[in-house]
């Protein structure tokens, strides 16, 4: 973005906030009840408008407008409203965009290191413990000085809702061993393209609305997106009845919501914590919503869409973290990466030893009042 720009930016939201004061001045006759004519940011996210994530963005949005009075109104639109799905980043540093909701990994193609704020090296933490690491191991440090200090980008980022592992895919036959997985054209993003091509397939990086069609079309012959209901809303049934759960090619990741900075300086500075409160406020209900959904559409894609639901086996699970191994070697050799991943590794080495350590064998139990169930 040009200084121009930047300047021009600051005044348009100092000259709508002027003159949100002053129609309220001349419409009320008593100057203790003024009301203040709200502040418009438009939102891209990076999901179709059918997506269930499309949904999730719009729980931020709600929450943001409702804690804020109305001061603040989110005019929320799908990929493609005003850029493509990878593009978001680019468009909220031009000022073309106020704020999105995406994943650090859809601009993975600017600098690798975007796939360790989601899709990076397992090291056995869990999701929650990677979010958890950005909020209270320096990742949120990190992630600016990727942003602002290696990339020169005017953007804030903040992560939120830590995502179930994601499965394996779909597959249109079973894949039972590493050796199964060779030649196959397959759909991921970020560092697990890298992975999967490691482990001997050719790998096509492509935004969820793009993946079912180029299925159909023999682009790829197996895919994976995020989720039982993502899956399910793309139709995913529709070209593959193999469902492998329980990968460690995504093992971790959150929302991104970005925000341009200078939009970000503007406001009140309730207003802006408003903005970034959200992020957790959201966080909570979207993990509420993905159990429910998830679960029965998990269940639906089963029962009603004759879907075969695997376990990914564990011949390709220690195929992948000997994959992971080699690729954590080349990354390294990049100073910032060799510090993310150090900083991860002491993260996750102190806080999943207490995680599993703690843990009672649920599996144990759920087995006992519902037996029978995890024999897939």
């Amino acid at each position: 973005m040009t200084e121009a720009m930047k300047i021009g930016r600051r005044s348009f939201l100092k000259r709508t906030a002027l003159a949100g004061g002053a129609m309220a001045g001349s419409t009320l006759a008593a100057p203790a009840v003024l009301a203040q004519a709200p502040l418009v940011l438009k939102m891209q996210t990076s999901w179709s408008a059918s997506n269930i994530w499309q949904e999730f963005a719009q729980d931020y949005v709600d929450r943001v407008e409702a804690m804020s009075g109305g001061r603040l109104k989110i005019d929320l639109l799908p990929a493609g409203a005003v850029v493509g799905a990878f593009q978001v980043l680019d468009a909220i540093n031009d000022g073309l965009l106020d704020a999105a909701h995406s994943v650090p990994v859809y601009w993975y193609g600017k600098h690798k290191a975007a796939s360790l704020f989601g899709t990076g090296p397992v090291f056995g933490g869990s999701a929650t413990t990677m979010l958890s690491w950005f909020y209270e191991g320096g990742g949120a440090d990190l992630y600016r000085e990727l942003t602002q200090d290696i990339m020169g980008l005017d953007v804030e980022g903040y992560l939120g809702f830590p995502m179930f592992a994601q499965p394996f895919g779909w597959f249109k036959g079973e894949v039972n061993t590493a050796a199964d997985l060779k030649g196959f054209k397959y759909r991921t993003v970020g560092l697990a393209a890298d992975l999967m091509q490691a482990m001997g397939m050719s790998v096509a990086q492509l935004p969820g609305g793009e993946i079912v069609p180029a299925m159909e079309r023999g682009v790829i012959d197996a895919f994976e997106f995020n989720n039982p209901s993502s899956d399910k809303d793309f139709g995913a049934q529709d070209v593959a009845k193999n469902y492998y759960l329980s990968s460690y090619h995504q093992a971790s990741e959150s929302f991104e919501f970005l925000f341009n900075k200078l939009t970000m300086e503007d406001l009140e500075p309730d207003l802006r914590a408003i903005l970034v409160h959200s992020v957790e406020a959201v966080s909570t209900a979207n993990t509420a919503k993905a159990m429910r959904r998830y679960s029965a559409d998990l269940k639906w894609l089963q029962d009603e869409a004759g879907v075969k639901v695997h376990r990914t086996s564990k011949d390709i699970l220690d195929a992948q973290i000997k994959a992971w191994d080699g690729l954590i070697t080349d990354l390294e050799t990049d100073p910032f990466m060799k510090k993310c991943l150090d900083s991860q590794r002491a993260w996750v080495e102190q806080v999943t030893f207490y995680e599993l350590m703690n843990a009672p064998d649920y599996a144990l139990a759920y087995e006992h009042y519902f037996p029978g169930k995890l024999k897939l």
